[in-house]
């Protein structure tokens, strides 16, 4: 397979709302056309928001009414899977012709998850992630996905398929993912620390694949008008990092701090039998006599209805 361009989109969620961060990224057509670019990894939270800071009147064990009124305006915000925003996220895939993986919060019924949506060229959306382990008080908000919503799907750069921020850290996903065949690895994320790009590394190494990261960035707390409690307001609220790392850890591009741009990289999954010539993570360096993995992909419904 020739090599092909790959790309990560470091941009960051408008505070007027869904339909002006739509724009943002629309307005990215012709970048993303002209660069070649086969996939482009969009960060987490993109459309519908990370709300850094805000603690929705939450306190242990009780609840203020104006985390309410925070926590509605914050679904109004989410998207709706399929719906108008997705529609036009497969129109940017087909006229790019670029596949693309792109955070946002989903709306189900009254429940809001951080998903992962993929886009085809051809087929428009084609699968979605939800994030399996919500981080800290992330767990206020979102719910939390199942075993249903583990894609990996053929692009023109290779396979596709990775996990939501700090469900990298989690090893037995990780396995899972490899064992379905990830070449190309994507990340969206809000972690902006160096220890991050530690992890994306690390992660590209051990599975001996391909690694898109996307961050979002965001402005000081003072430039947005926030006043977050502990924080610097001078400091910005999240300050990007994107990087693209190559199967043996080398970073091919990034990262890139504070600022939006389209991050590009050439890959070639043809390095990825080199590369695993010495370590094949669910292959020969497996030892399934000792260590195996069960991994249930069945959709998990509360009630059911039995005829």
């Amino acid at each position: 397979m020739s090599a092909k361009t790959v790309a990560a989109l470091q941009i960051g969620s408008s505070p007027e709302g869904k339909e002006k961060t739509l724009e943002r990224i629309l307005a990215f057509e012709t970048e993303i056309a002209a660069s070649g670019a086969v996939l482009v990894v969009l960060p987490e939270a993109l459309l519908g928001g990370y709300p850094k800071g805000e603690i929705f009147g939450t306190r242990l064990g009780y609840r203020l009414p104006e985390g309410r009124e925070t926590y509605a305006r914050y679904y109004q915000n989410a998207i709706d899977v399929p719906g108008p925003e997705t529609d036009a996220l497969a129109g940017l895939s087909q006229r790019t012709g670029a596949s693309l993986v792109i955070g946002v919060i989903e709306r189900a019924g009254s429940t809001l998850y951080c998903t992962a949506l993929y886009f085809d060229p051809a087929t428009g959306l084609a699968a979605k992630h939800r994030k399996l382990m919500p981080t800290g008080t992330e767990r206020l908000i979102w719910g939390q996905g199942d075993g249903s919503t583990l894609p990996v799907l053929d692009t023109a750069a290779g396979r596709a398929g990775g996990a939501i921020c700090w469900e990298n850290h989690m090893p037995l996903l990780r396995t899972a993912m490899y064992a379905k065949g990830v070449q190309i690895w994507c990340a969206p994320t809000v972690d902006e620390r160096d220890i991050w790009q530690c992890s994306m590394r690390h992660i590209a190494h051990e599975g001996r694949c391909f690694v898109i990261s996307a961050c979002q960035v965001q402005p000081s707390p003072a430039d947005l008008g926030l006043d977050v409690p502990g924080w610097d307001p001078k400091r910005p609220l999240i300050n990007g990092g994107s990087l693209i790392v190559g199967p043996l850890g080398d970073v091919l591009a990034g990262p890139l701090h504070g600022q939006t741009g389209l991050l590009t990289a050439q890959v070639d999954i043809d390095e990825l039998i080199r590369a695993r010539y010495d370590f094949d993570v669910v292959g020969h360096y497996s030892r399934p006599d000792v260590f195996t993995l069960n991994v249930d992909e069945r959709a998990r419904q509360s009630v059911q209805f039995l005829a």
